[in-house]
């Protein structure tokens, strides 16, 4: 079942790559999150969406804004890749059990054992305020995530 605009986001904890546990719930009150689902570290689509949260993101840099993103790949792949590649930000792993995380925001892919392209934009008090699913093969436009948070503000 999808998690739609208005409703309350799914809490989770999860690794992120340097084996730190994460919950959604500790950024409640003071900061705004962007959730970002992904199929697999190191692919093409997914390398160059991230490096351009990298880049052309600065919200990333403000005290109210957590950018969190999510595949299942394990901890150790996410820390490859993040060094690889000089991600700062967390690279959360729903490995096991597999795709759960995605599966309660409804952007896993059974078939293919990964999530699709999710991205919700979570306000401080926890409640989804703006969402996109893309398909596997269709890159976001992370302009579209600047709108949805300039609007939180």
């Amino acid at each position: 079942m999808a998690v739609e605009i208005g409703e309350q986001a799914p809490d989770f904890e999860l690794t992120d790559q340097h084996g730190t546990p994460v919950h959604l719930s500790d950024f409640r009150g003071s900061k705004n999150v962007v959730l970002i689902f992904y199929p697999l570290a190191f692919s093409p689509v997914c390398s160059g969406e991230l490096c351009s949260m990298r880049d052309e993101f600065p919200e990333v840099s403000r005290d109210d804004v957590e950018l969190l993103t999510v595949s299942v790949d394990s901890m150790f792949a996410h820390r490859a890749w993040a060094d690889a590649e000089h991600f700062n930000f967390g690279l959360l792993s729903d490995f096991w059990p597999h795709g759960a995380v995605a599966k309660s925001y409804g952007v896993f892919d059974d078939g293919r054992g990964l999530a699709t392209r999710g991205t919700f934009i979570i306000d401080k008090t926890g409640v989804v305020r703006w969402k996109v699913v893309n398909p596997i093969p269709q890159a976001r436009d992370i302009s579209d995530y600047q709108k949805a948070l300039a609007e939180l503000d």
